[in-house]
């Protein structure tokens, strides 16, 4: 079986080289579809052996995506966006899915949203067979799980399937790049205007009511949530998605019982795991907050056991470990999330907190500095809040 690699790219030099690096060794053919790069997109691309081809923009991802699809021969293709990468540890698994002998039509695929503080795994179709009926639509997710939907509805034969590894790394959630590319806003219009005409579909629902939630405006966003809820049939994952964000909005509102309810409800959901870090997080949280310490260590337990690699997860164990009393074990914890995450200021910040608690004062000043200096790259007022607080305490 044959692998093709496609992408659609608009001035992307600075990102391209890694993506396309990260899959030239695994693909029979790239496929670049660059729609109006005044860069050197294009020659990078050709640099790494692609096929080019030009297309103009009109705003419509999935207009895009199906062009690109038109130049590709392989028996399967793979997609990424130029701000992503393979991980090199799933290219094995990857090949051997495609080879097997069995009536795969498509092989979703996990992704870590590299930066994210929140929900840093999800689920995407990214692997998938050459078939004539398979297209992306929406304009703005460029999705192909409708087409998808269609086919098996036809071809039952077809079977869909996921490998359980990390295999996608996005960049695109580091901070200030949303910010950069207006990602936010151009999100808010597509789906929107997709909601005119597709008042009652569940996967826009969960996305801009996640959105409005995350700009603040609770009313529009649990609207549309709970309008996905009431649906009666609802993928595994979209269902998960729907109870997280319910849980995080009723949060603001400070609503606790709904709040507990949708994050369990989350967690309970048969989906992959790694999939569910943001709930068990989210609902250690809360026990936290609501002094209930055992079940807050066994939440942020359970998230070490689904990825041992969980920086959050670390940090807040040892938030709840300080809280318990327990501050040799806190420290440990603290400095695993750093080792992970170098700069996490709040690890930082804590491990000093600690450190000072113990009259440990020269290890203490060296992590609140280290807190003060990697606050500054992105939150300066709370640097120089943590600089008047080691003022008072005379520690500067």
């Amino acid at each position: 079986m044959s692998l093709s690699f496609c992408i659609i790219v608009k001035n992307e030099e600075k990102n391209l080289p890694k993506c396309l690096a990260s899959v030239q060794d695994i693909v029979d053919e790239i496929v670049v579809l660059d729609t109006g790069s005044s860069d050197r997109t294009p020659e990078i691309a050709q640099e790494f052996g692609a096929k080019v081809y030009h297309f103009e923009w009109c705003n419509d991802f999935a207009l895009a995506r199906n062009e690109s699809l038109k130049y590709v021969t392989g028996d399967w293709i793979l997609i990424l966006d130029a701000d992503e990468f393979l991980a090199p540890e799933i290219k094995p698994q990857l090949l051997e899915a495609i080879q097997r002998d069995e009536n795969y039509l498509v092989i979703n695929l996990i992704r870590q949203e590299v930066g994210a503080t929140q929900a840093p795994y999800s689920l995407v179709s990214r692997l998938f067979r050459r078939h004539p009926d398979i297209c992306f639509t929406r304009a703005y997710h460029a999705m192909i799980d409708d087409s998808v939907t269609e086919i098996l509805k036809r071809e039952s034969h077809w079977l869909i399937g996921s490998l359980s590894d990390l295999a996608i790394l996005h960049e695109g959630y580091q901070p200030g790049t949303i910010i950069a590319k207006n990602k936010r806003e151009k999100a808010k219009e597509s789906m929107e205007r997709f909601l005119v005409k597709h008042p009652n579909d569940v996967y826009e629902c969960s996305k801009l009511g996640a959105l409005y939630v995350e700009e603040g405006n609770l009313s529009k966003g649990i609207y549309l949530l709970e309008k996905g809820l009431k649906n009666t049939e609802i993928d595994p994952l979209v269902f998960y998605e729907l109870n997280y964000h319910l849980g995080i909005a009723y949060s603001h509102k400070q609503k606790w019982d709904k709040v507990k309810n949708h994050y369990l409800t989350a967690t309970a959901i048969d989906i992959l795991p790694p999939l569910k870090l943001g709930a068990y997080n989210n609902l250690g949280n809360l026990y936290k907050n609501e002094g209930n310490l055992p079940a807050a260590e066994i939440a942020y337990k359970t998230m070490l056991q689904i990825d041992p690699n969980c920086a959050i997860a670390y940090y807040n164990l040892g938030m709840t470990l300080k809280a318990m009393g327990h501050l040799s074990d806190a420290i440990a914890l603290y400095q695993q999330a750093i080792r992970l995450n170098p700069e996490y200021a709040e690890a930082y910040q804590n491990l000093g907190v600690v450190f000072y608690k113990l009259g440990r004062v020269t290890e203490s000043l060296d992590a609140f500095n280290a807190a003060i200096k990697l606050h500054e790259k992105y939150h300066s007022t709370e640097a120089e809040r943590l600089r008047q607080g080691l003022r008072e305490m005379g520690l500067m």
